[in-house]
């Protein structure tokens, strides 16, 4: 070796343990950030998710803490790499090296490891994606819907993240050599970042932090709509949440520094707790990110089984096995037609209840919004004539759900759900009803609500008051309603998906539209010769799903169509492929978010072995015992496992909890969050279980690292 090029080139590929480890750090990282991107933009995925929508955000809010993570994951990572290089630096540079042979040396190796690595994640997180995807249609379930298409402005996301990582190595590259002290380089290695005193209060101050944090994050919003009428920028909301990342890092910091236990003989344990403390700031760091990361994966990991024991739920306490409406001027199957159904597939009917119903407008409150430089504010005006509602004498709604009700004259009652919930849904109190066609008023005054799922949103009035203001209605403002049972409901999967396509093939290109379109609006605005948003032509601009007879089995047309059946064998049967996309992406952000964790644990460990190796060899000459430490192994690694595990679990268990309880209105827990609740329970202790295995593997490889015997 005669030229600095070849001395630099030959430590290199002695230390390619350190190259590789920041290598692959980087890679992962884009890798996760890549495939994450590519699916959360993929067209496939975005024709399900309503623009604004719930789930949209959700899978949003997931991204960025993925994004946190992994950006504080490949800074910690570069952290060490030059920390690792500062002793063999120091030298060359005592030894007469120039800064600037250093600078061009290091330079181009991190020009090769950072843009190789980075271009090697870009490259290879769309077929992870896609191939992840393909393991799920074929092991799970598969539809129309399901293939994956991707976007190539996914990439753009990618690209950024890349880029970040590549500046941020050589930021860190530059400041590294900018360094004069050799004394200081040299020793860099073997400096700690210690915590000195935390408080013992740190711990429950910084537990009712991260709850009030949880609480005021989510309440907040609310607090801003309803309250002072404005919708808040999203930075401003995100604010309220700072107290959970204040109190989750006060909660590490005591963890890490006091524990939880008051031990008798801290003998067993003052290696283990010595060195998680000297080496505590980058602990907390990698547990906090972990700990992130966990909550999380367990929000979209929720997502399916609290979606499924909803559903299941409503399936099982559905009053009816069969349910439909359609508009009169439509010629939709009726009962004879459904009987030679039945018939044709050997099904029984046992009941059968048919009635009508009018779509009358109705009066109330709409948002005048203003646009602000610091987000929208709004004022309320009242209508007399704002949109439409549909309506029962109670007679008919008698008929229908076997109650027995007495509506008062000039008294109107809203129906909500059989547990008096899911009042946003059901239009709220009205007082001044008009016919459409006539232009007939009757004024009411509300009563008290009503309770059945199935008629959800819906108003009944007395017989009499509805005879008058439903006289004359042209058909357009006239509903069937239909609910039957049969005999095996169980074995009549057959006979629903003839009936279904049945109803779908004989409905009319104007009723092709979805549950948010209302013909009394759109009678209101073609008056006022102003177009109508909800309209179908104008849906797919306000982010709506569009409805579409051809594609009758999709998420779209089953969650979203106006006079979609509610048939419970069908629902049941084929809710998992209705749902699939939903399903399958959470799935998809979970698995992301959750191998993430387990890179960052497994490299934090490994680092622990890296950085106590000297410690470990000094105590086995001191005649410490191979039980003694692997003890000591034990408690580092388990820290590094167990602390972010139950943080990050409790903490999204209390938020989820406190999300399902203020949702609706009454506040409280209803008997399918409960059920939902329960399974998600199984969840968190199958994922448990996995990370257990998965530190028991991480735990035996910093052990033959160490060369302590398990």
């Amino acid at each position: 070796m005669r030229t600095f090029s070849e001395v630099y080139a030959a430590l290199r590929r002695k230390n390619r343990g350190q190259y590789g480890l920041l290598a692959g750090c980087c890679f992962f990282s884009v890798l996760l950030i890549t495939a994450y991107a590519c699916m959360m933009r993929s067209p496939t995925i975005l024709t399900v998710l309503p623009e604004g929508g719930d789930s949209r955000k959700q899978v949003m809010m997931v991204f960025v803490l993925a994004v946190i993570g992994c950006a504080v994951f490949t800074t910690y990572a570069a952290g060490l790499f030059f920390r690792q290089k500062s002793r063999e630096t120091g030298v060359f540079l005592a030894l007469g090296a120039s800064r600037r042979q250093l600078r061009n040396e290091l330079g181009f190796e991190l020009a090769v490891l950072s843009l190789s690595a980075c271009a090697a994640g870009a490259v290879l997180g769309a077929p992870l994606a896609w191939c992840i995807w393909q393991c799920f249609r074929l092991l799970l379930v598969d539809s129309e819907e399901m293939p994956l298409a991707f976007d190539p402005q996914a990439y753009l996301l990618a690209l950024v993240f890349s880029a970040y990582v590549v500046i941020m190595l050589f930021l860190l590259a530059a400041r590294f050599i900018r360094r004069t002290n050799i004394i200081d380089i040299v020793q860099e290695s073997h400096k700690s970042e210690p915590i000195h005193v935390v408080p013992h209060w740190y711990g429950p101050v910084g537990i009712m932090l991260a709850v009030c944090g949880a609480l005021l994050g989510y309440l907040m919003p609310s607090f801003f709509v309803r309250v002072l009428h404005w919708y808040a920028p999203g930075w401003v909301d995100a604010v309220f949440y700072l107290p959970v990342l204040i109190g989750l890092y006060m909660v590490l910091l005591h963890t890490v520094v006091n524990g939880w236990r008051c031990r008798k003989n801290r003998y067993k344990t003052i290696i283990s707790d010595a060195m998680m403390k000297f080496q505590g700031r980058q602990t907390v760091r990698n547990m906090l990110v972990m700990a992130l990361l966990i909550g999380g994966a367990y929000f979209a990991s929720f997502y399916a089984p609290m979606m499924g024991s909803s559903m299941a739920h409503s399936y099982d306490t559905r009053p009816v096995d069969f349910a439909y409406h359609w508009r009169a001027d439509q010629d939709i199957p009726q009962r004879d037609e459904v009987q030679r159904l039945a018939d044709e597939a050997a099904v029984e009917i046992t009941a059968w209840a048919q009635q009508e119903a009018a779509v009358l407008g109705v009066d109330g409150t709409y948002s005048i919004e203003t646009e602000t430089g610091f987000g929208t504010t709004y004022t309320t005006a009242y209508a007399e004539l704002l949109n439409g509602a549909t309506f029962f004498s109670e007679r008919a709604y008698n008929a229908l759900t076997g109650q027995n009700i007495d509506i008062l004259s000039g008294t109107c009652a809203n129906v909500l759900d059989d547990e008096g919930g899911s009042s946003y849904l059901s239009g709220g109190d009205v007082t001044h009803l008009t016919n459409m066609t006539t232009g007939k008023t009757l004024d009411v005054t509300p009563a008290e609500p009503l309770r059945y799922s199935l008629l959800l949103g819906c108003y009944v009035l007395d017989n009499v008051d509805y005879t008058a203001i439903a006289a004359g209605l042209d058909d357009i403002y006239r509903e069937k309603y239909v609910f039957f049972n049969v005999a095996d409901a169980e074995n009549s999967y057959t006979f629903a998906k003839a009936l279904f396509d049945e109803i779908v093939d004989r409905s009319g290109p104007e009723v092709e539209v979805g549950d948010y379109y209302d013909d009394v609006s759109a009678a209101i605005a073609a008056q006022k010769d102003e177009p109508y948003d909800f309209a179908p032509k104008n849906a797919a601009a306000l982010g709506l799903g569009t409805i579409d007879y051809a594609d009758r089995d999709s998420s779209a047309f089953r969650l979203y169509w106006k006079y979609m059946p509610q048939f419970r064998v069908l629902d049941k049967n084929d809710f998992i492929t209705t749902m699939a996309v939903f399903l399958m992406l959470f799935v998809f952000i979970a698995l992301v978010c959750f191998a993430a964790v387990i890179v960052i644990a497994f490299t934090r460990c490994m680092t622990i072995a890296l950085t106590s190796a000297r410690v470990y060899d000094d105590l086995r000459h001191l005649g410490a015992p191979n039980a003694y430490l692997f003890r000591a192994v034990r408690g580092q690694v388990s820290r590094v496992f167990v602390v972010p595990a139950l943080t990050g679990t409790g903490l999204i268990w209390a938020f989820y909890m406190i999300m399902l309880y203020f949702n609706g209105t009454p506040y409280g827990f209803t008997s399918s969050e409960l059920q939902g609740m329960a399974t998600c329970a199984a969840v968190v202790a199958a994922i448990s279980t996995l990370l257990y295995l998965v530190y028991r593997l991480t735990r035996r490889s910093v052990c033959r690292a160490l060369h302590i015997h398990t």
